[in-house]
């Protein structure tokens, strides 16, 4: 069997995904490595893995100020090319091929640029992933851009608008490469034709498109060896992780409450959030529950609104009315997959995009930042919990979604490969 390197960096929406994967692999018979950043050391060693660390640490997880930045919608994602991973790179080569120098294949997330570099340096076969649509960048079918979400109302002209929007995409960000380029560079490794963060991303052997078609169908411009695999679960819930008994207790006592959360990584960055979240819930005459992360309880608790620092989602979504999150493709899919109405309040990256796409399934409304107030609130979800065809839609989408075996599929394709 095969010594298979496993590496990604962002949230458990990014980790999670990887962590299903590794652990069917492992059942098949293969040797799996952890290279990641090392505040997921004791998550991945408890699991039984082998653990790297692999810079950049991700220290915005304890830092509100840092994940803010990261988050914003305008500058996010130039902040975490331009300010994290390409000041990193060379650490974050120097990490990774340690960590592979014995290894048969290397499986990479999105951002881990050095993946290709070291796969080539040693000369072993590797696969990329694309986590969301928004990934392939395609212009048959248009993703909402964060740095220019506007450019979205183009996709009505067709191909050449689309293509266009992309290339202005390319144009802005042709700077933020230049730090990769030089490296690839000095390594003597061959130059790239295109941006390494939009167009030349991926593994000329394998991608893994790890989302279920119901978000987005393949398209004419995705790259050639892409396999649709589907979602891939984990939270946690396969190694019998109970809810916390005060959560289960109130969750038996009455109706189904509203979940709002904000994923691993947007919640340290709430804002008023929970604030407001709070007042919509008593204006609704609702029960809910509160998924705060590392953030303090809220003091305007009543009875029927209970707070806790973490719930696995696939044990406590199938138990909400609706959920109120903030898009990112974690959280996005443990919702599909568990046939609740959401509210999406998207920050940035992938997120603004994943809400228009489920908008589209029917089972979603969306709310900006900037709009997140009680009374906004309290109006989309009485949209989302009154009008039946909210419930139909989801409901349809949960049998697909369940349907899936991201896991099997992805799995069978690293061996192919």
């Amino acid at each position: 069997m095969s010594r298979i390197i496993l590496t990604t960096i962002g949230s458990f929406g990014d980790l999670h995904p990887k962590i299903a994967i590794a652990l069917e692999l492992r059942k098949r018979g293969h040797d799996i490595v952890f290279a990641t950043h090392k505040e997921y050391q004791s998550k991945i060693e408890a699991l039984g893995f082998e653990f790297h660390r692999m810079r950049p640490d991700n220290t915005a997880l304890d830092d509100p100020q840092e994940m803010a930045r990261m988050m914003d919608l305008q500058t996010g994602s130039e902040y975490i090319v331009c300010k994290w991973v390409c000041p990193s790179l060379r650490q974050m080569y120097a990490d990774l091929i340690n960590a592979a120098k014995n290894a048969d294949f290397i499986f990479a997330g999105e951002g881990v640029i050095a993946a290709r570099m070291v796969a080539e340096k040693l000369g072993i076969r590797w696969a990329s992933s694309a986590m969301a649509p928004i990934s392939f960048f395609s212009a048959y079918d248009p993703s909402v851009l964060p740095l220019f979400p506007f450019l979205v109302k183009l996709r009505r002209f067709g191909l050449f608008a689309n293509r266009g929007v992309i290339n202005f995409a390319k144009l802005v960000s042709k700077s933020w490469a230049e730090p990769v380029h030089q490296f690839r560079r000095e390594l003597g490794l061959p130059t790239l034709t295109g941006n390494p963060f939009i167009d030349d991303k991926f593994s000329p052997y394998l991608v893994l498109a790890l989302f279920s078609p119901v978000l987005a169908k393949p398209q004419p411009d995705w790259v050639a060896n892409t396999v649709m695999a589907g979602f891939t679960f984990y939270d946690g819930s396969s190694d019998k992780t109970e809810l916390m008994p005060e959560l289960k207790q109130f969750l038996d006592a009455g109706e189904p409450p509203i979940v709002f959360t904000l994923g691993s990584a947007a919640v340290m960055s709430p804002g008023d959030f929970y604030q407001e979240s709070i007042k919509a819930a008593k204006q609704l005459n609702r029960r809910a529950v509160l998924l705060i992360g590392k953030n303090p309880p809220p003091e305007n608790l009543s009875k029927d609104i209970l707070a806790v620092s973490y719930a696995p989602y696939s044990q406590i979504f199938p138990h909400a009315c609706a959920i109120v999150h903030q898009g990112g493709i974690g959280t996005t899919a443990q919702a599909l997959r568990a046939g609740r109405p959401t509210l999406i309040m998207p920050y940035s990256h992938d997120q603004p995009d994943n809400a228009a796409r489920v908008e589209r399934l029917g089972t979603s409304r969306t709310i900006s930042r900037k709009q997140y107030s009680a009374s906004r609130v309290v109006k989309e979800l009485h949209q989302l919990l009154n009008h039946p065809s909210y419930a139909a839609s989801c409901a349809e989408i949960r049998r697909i979604v369940q349907a899936e075996n991201g896991v099997g599929v992805a799995c069978d394709a690293i061996e192919k490969c």
